[in-house]
């Protein structure tokens, strides 16, 4: 039987497939480079361009091209050609010093690289670093937030909540709950100037504050619909009295599974008390800086950029009238939030973290 030409083994160095891992993982980068991340990645574990083909939806004569770019060019090779235009007056060794100096070195008298600074070391004009800045996905100028939890059950909180989220007990409702404290009930001191054919909407800097109020929820994780209560503050008695008014929602013959955060509010005697003599109730508490797991935050961050940012109140009660609005509107269309990830894979994402973090000098 006639055998095709033997493809040649793409062996990678530890290097470059955490690099191609990274690729692969990535959600801002184009998704044409991150199929061909994956592509080199499954040829380097000895799949043919026909297997590798039905898996990616791509014909084996791409799948040949690309092997080939790859062998030739390294991860060069997996990004766009440019198209007809001009030649390049750039090389290659140009690319890669600025890429390395923007990676791994920072300026003398600042915090981070500019276009303009980064332009005049390197001799190379604006345009030049913000083509290459963009088509890397490098963004010196931007920092994200994040914080560690030191929870020593992190793991085992992580297993239950997750747990939780992707296979609901049954007969019993899964609740994410929390309170939004200190909404501001803010009125402007002149007039919105409204949103015109080029300029946008126009509001004063200073305001008039009427007072604040706290927002409690509870998130029903399989329907998306939100119970919520307003008060004026948010101690255990606030809290016992929203609780209550979930006891009161809730169907007697279902189990209530809580996840709540490790607010004192929340791990109150009285609380506690209350719960114990509930035995319906059963609590599941998240891990110490880490908020993110309790999905009542997403919807946290969708009413106050829908409802609260931008809003005008002139008194507390009308931010309460439109709060109540909003969440009656939401009810009626509410889906669940589809939340995919495994307990393994934010366990694995916080362990790539940790590495980054214990090899960075300080």
């Amino acid at each position: 039987m006639a055998r095709g030409r033997p493809t040649q083994p793409i062996d990678l160095s530890h290097e470059t497939k955490e690099q191609l891992l990274s690729i692969t993982r990535s959600l801002s980068l184009p998704h044409g480079l991150v199929r061909r991340a994956k592509l080199i990645l499954m040829a380097a574990e000895g799949f043919t361009n026909k297997i590798i083909a039905e898996k990616l939806d791509l014909s084996p004569v791409v799948i040949g091209m690309w092997r080939k770019r790859f062998l030739k060019q390294g991860l060069m090779g997996l990004y766009d050609e440019a198209r007809s235009g001009g030649p390049r007056s750039i090389s290659d060794e140009h690319i890669a010093r600025l890429i390395r100096k923007t990676l791994q070195k920072k300026p003398k008298q600042d915090t981070h690289w500019t276009c303009r600074s980064i332009a005049q070391e390197t001799q190379l004009s604006k345009s030049t670093v913000q083509r290459v800045w963009k088509a890397f996905a490098l963004q010196p100028h931007r920092q994200k937030h994040f914080k560690l939890s030191t929870d020593p059950f992190f793991v085992e909180k992580v297993r239950d909540i997750v747990g939780l989220y992707l296979n609901p007990p049954d007969k019993a409702l899964v609740l994410c709950v929390d309170e939004k404290s200190q909404i501001q009930a803010l009125d402007r001191t002149q007039p919105l100037l409204p949103l015109g054919l080029g300029y946008v909407e126009g509001i004063t800097h200073d305001y008039i504050r009427h007072g604040t109020t706290t927002l409690f929820a509870a998130l029903d994780i399989a329907s998306g619909n939100v119970l919520t209560q307003c008060k004026s503050r948010h101690r255990h008695q606030e809290f016992l009295t929203f609780l209550r008014h979930i006891d009161a929602n809730v169907p007697e013959d279902l189990d209530i599974h809580l996840v709540i955060d490790n607010y004192s509010t929340h791990k109150h005697a009285k609380i506690r008390k209350w719960l114990a003599a509930r035995p319906r109730y059963h609590v599941h508490y998240t891990p110490t800086y880490a908020s993110w797991l309790n999905q009542v935050e997403i919807w946290f961050n969708i009413i106050t950029q829908k409802a609260i940012r931008r809003g005008t109140f002139r008194s507390v009660k009308d931010l309460i009238d439109k709060i109540k609005l909003f969440v009656d509107q939401y009810n009626k269309n509410s889906r669940p939030f589809m939340w995919r990830a495994t307990a393994e894979s934010i366990l694995a994402k916080v362990e790539r973290l940790c590495k980054v973090i214990s090899g960075t000098k300080h």
